[in-house]
């Protein structure tokens, strides 16, 4: 694999000898890079490179070692083990029921343990002890364990909420922390969550960052939300405890605080705890701040308390333990920053239209960090921490890179209809001529307080949408981080009032522009995107030609009876529909209350398994489009959650998508 040293050669291959442009295929066979373990002294670490197969949907990996220092990668086989973490006694990797150790770097392996099929592997600093995930049965819920004499019963019996959450409904079982002397075997560990109804791993997206051991192994963190049922799925109270194991007692020490409490970090020397953590319950997207926590004497600091921004990504502890470093969004991109423990005080050091996702290494006076942007699927970078300067050590997509001519994209700021000052990005078509006339598509985020920024997906791909000659309208509308803390905070309970002027001020700038064809336009989106999209399609005045919506919030009294985070629904919605006075969210705010006013072509897609915005709300909207006779069309997908993450199902739905704007636009 070839090195390369600085991202602005990459911009002359790419103008002398670009031939096409993204496709659905070449996106979906791109070769996506993961760091899999860093050396303790962060001189070396392991990555690897996978490449879907388009037939058989697996991705093919190839493993590296790269060393950091001399910006070198050699192929490294391992066959099949999967690599668990690398520290002072060395690589730690799993196969077939057994954990193995390397001493030289992966070249020989010994059997360490034999663990049996475990999950979220953590080996304590000492070597001997180790800390694991597993599933626990806690609730018989199936038919099947409550009656053993039924055993072929698919009876699922529930007394509680939280039965069913993301993509799966409960069975019953709840991921339990396991801790282990090497000594022993696997059949005497010790269930820290006996009896309890609780996750941790966090469902349904935590891992192994949930278990944390101390640097002197006498304590075992992890993260768990210490709630179930209704209470779980209205609250985001989070929080991390402490099993300390000569005692054998636990101690939780984010008790005071209502919110969530994540990510826990400890500092190289020991002597702090950092998490991520927000104060107000119930607000998933409340201001995250960073926090640390005095080992020795328990004195907990908010470090970013002052900082009208919220820290939504990666922290990484200096090497000299004065100070962390993170990534953030920033008027619609990532930024890398730096924080000193000692005042408190918040540097940016990058700039520049590109996301800096994760931290791995330091360098002394460098960094290295993931980076992407709406061209480029990840890549490693070097950071200068002097000037932020950046030097791109890996290129694994190079090949595919230098046959497709890339979009340009530009950030506007535009007026809203309150006076204030929107980000907007907008994506040019490859070899965009300004004196043609382009159809454009206005694209709504979801989240609805996820950031928009320079990132790259393999289904809302914006190289991929310009490259079929559209213009692209991303508004940084109200409730975007990286635009100050109000800003962040402006959408909730007014889903459909200011947000949606919003768009509709992007989209009406956007028409104003010579290349914008104004009489070709139309409005896509996921999730809130896709709620947006159902609402747009009642009060846009016959701006927009046509419609996609991904997933949306269809009619919210039955989406708030039928989801399964309530937390979100109340904090964001107001309330209940049963609440007096109603909430505005249910009237005002109800896109299924506009429909009355529908009267473009609408294609409507959903996930079976989505129990976020469950299937019924795509059903409802498409029967209620057929039912007005609009030009309708519905891409259901029976296995997808919220997103498609199925290679094949992505294809279908890529090509769907660009043949409804064919046939519409």
């Amino acid at each position: 694999m070839k090195i390369k040293t600085t991202l602005f050669a990459l911009a002359a291959p790419f103008l002398m000898n670009a031939q096409n442009v993204m496709t659905p295929e070449i996106l979906w066979t791109l070769n996506k890079i993961g760091v899999s373990a860093v050396s303790p002294d962060q001189s070396s670490l392991i990555y690897s490179v996978g490449k879907t197969d388009l037939k058989t949907e697996k991705n093919n990996k190839k493993n590296y070692f790269f060393n950091i220092n001399k910006a070198n990668a050699t192929p490294l086989d391992l066959g099949k083990k999967s690599l668990i973490q690398w520290d002072k006694n060395g690589m730690y990797a799993q196969e077939d029921g057994k954990i193995y150790l390397s001493t030289d770097a992966g070249k020989t392996w010994k059997e360490f343990y034999a663990s049996g099929e475990i999950d979220n592997i953590v080996i304590s600093p000492d070597g001997k002890k180790i800390a694991f995930s597993k599933e626990v049965l806690v609730e018989k819920v199936l038919g099947k364990d409550k009656y053993t004499d039924v055993p072929k019963s698919t009876a699922h019996i529930y007394t509680d909420l939280n039965h069913r959450h993301w993509d799966y409904f409960s069975e019953g079982k709840y991921n339990h922390i396991f801790v282990v002397n090497v000594s022993e075997k696997i059949e005497n560990a010790k269930d820290l969550l006996e009896g309890k109804a609780w996750d941790s791993p966090q469902r349904p997206f935590g891992g192994s960052e949930d278990i944390v051991w101390s640097p002197d192994s006498a304590h075992l963190l992890y993260v768990t939300k210490p709630l179930s049922g209704a209470e779980y799925s209205k609250s985001t109270n989070t929080d991390i405890f402490a099993y300390e194991l000569t005692s054998a007692t636990t101690k939780n020490l984010t008790g005071s605080n209502n919110g969530y409490d994540v990510s826990p970090k400890f500092s190289p020397d020991g002597k702090f705890l950092s998490w991520q953590s927000m104060e107000r319950e119930g607000f998933e997207a409340d201001k995250n701040d960073i926090k640390i926590f005095e080992w020795k004497t328990g004195k907990v600091t908010n470090l970013t308390k002052d900082w009208d921004e919220s820290v939504a990504g990666d922290v990484f502890w200096a090497q000299n333990s004065k100070g962390l470093y993170f990534t953030t969004a920033l008027r619609g991109t990532k930024q890398l920053f730096s924080l000193d423990l000692k005042n408190s005080k918040i540097l940016q050091i990058t700039k520049g239209d590109f996301d800096i996702n994760e931290i791995f290494a330091q360098d002394k006076n460098t960094l290295l960090v993931s980076r992407t942007d709406m061209n480029h699927n990840a890549d490693l970078f070097s950071v200068d921490l002097k000037n932020g300067s950046m030097k791109q050590v890996t290129e694994v997509n190079k090949a595919a890179y230098a046959k497709i001519t890339p979009s340009k994209t530009e950030l506007k700021m535009v007026k809203t209809t309150d006076g204030k000052e929107m980000g907007v990005w907008f994506i040019y078509p490859p070899n965009f001529d300004p004196a043609k006339k382009y159809p454009t598509l206005l694209y709504c985020q979801g989240g609805p307080q996820s950031a928009l920024t320079q990132f790259f997906s393999v289904r809302w791909n914006f190289a991929l949408m310009a490259a079929n000659d559209y213009i692209i309208v991303a508004p940084n509308r109200r409730g975007m981080p990286g635009w100050g803390t109000k800003w962040n905070e402006d959408i909730s309970k007014d889903w459909g009032g200011q947000p949606m002027k919003d768009y509709l001020a992007a989209a009406d700038f956007a028409k104003t522009l010579p290349y914008v064809d104004g009489d070709r336009m139309g409005a896509v989106g996921a999730s809130y995107g896709g709620y947006s999209v159902f609402m747009l399609a009642g009060i846009h005045e016959k701006r927009f030609k046509t419609f996609i919506a991904h997933d949306g919030l269809f009619d919210m009294k039955s989406w708030y009876l039928t989801t399964e985070e309530l937390w979100f629904a109340n904090w964001d919605l107001g309330g209940s529909p049963f609440d007096k006075p109603t909430p505005k969210s249910y009237t005002d705010f109800n896109p299924s209350n506009f429909v009355h006013n529908w009267n473009t072509p609408i294609m409507v897609i959903q996930g079976g398994i989505d129990y976020r915005v469950p299937y019924e709300q795509g059903q409802e909207a498409f029967q209620a489009a057929r039912l007005k006779g609009l030009k309708s069309k519905f891409l259901y997908f029976p296995n997808e959650n919220h997103w498609v993450l199925n290679t094949q199902n992505g294809l279908v739905w890529q090509r769907e998508f660009f043949d409804w704007l064919k046939e519409t636009l």
